[in-house]
């Protein structure tokens, strides 16, 4: 068994367009902020409120910087995986300063786009053990999701009809 579990899960919108920096040494981050919001009903006075929190997300991998520097813009909604990191840093007025960020790394995290693009087509990419490659559509178009039928109503392929006669 595991000694801790250290992820993050996180839908929301971007509360900004995403920003690249490029390091010395040739590596690169895209950073942005997410916001998540909740939304309920006071029970003492049937007012309805919400409350916003705000998250900061720093991509250290590669392809999924891409995609978000690419097709991530202020508004867009995200669903992201990624690790809690805190670092520290010393400001331009030479104050230290802590800051806790979402960090989706090389071969940890995963990102996929919510909104419609291109037609009403969702898009989709994902980072995970399997390289951290997108899976995308090549091209200059969004990544999309496997689509392919599946409904309940849906007939199974093959031919194959399955009218059972199940007495429940």
């Amino acid at each position: 068994m595991a000694g801790s579990v250290n992820k993050v899960i996180l839908v929301g919108n971007l509360g900004r367009d995403p920003e690249a920096r490029n390091f010395q040494n040739g590596g690169k981050v895209v950073s942005f902020s997410v916001a998540t919001s909740e939304a309920w009903t006071d029970r003492a006075s049937g007012e309805r409120k919400d409350r916003t929190q705000w998250h900061r997300v720093a991509i250290f991998n590669e392809k999924l910087g891409e995609i978000a520097e690419k097709y991530l813009r202020k508004g867009s909604k995200v669903y992201l995986e990624g690790q809690l990191e805190s670092r520290k840093y010393t400001d331009k007025d030479g104050q230290e300063r802590e800051v806790t960020e979402v960090v989706l790394r090389q071969f940890r995290g995963e990102l996929t786009l919510l909104d419609s693009r291109a037609g009403g087509e969702m898009a989709e990419t994902g980072g995970g053990y399997g390289g951290g490659a997108s899976r995308s559509s090549g091209g200059d178009r969004p990544p999309r999701s496997g689509g392919g039928g599946g409904g309940w109503d849906s007939k199974p392929k093959g031919g194959a009809d399955l009218d059972d006669d199940i007495p429940f």
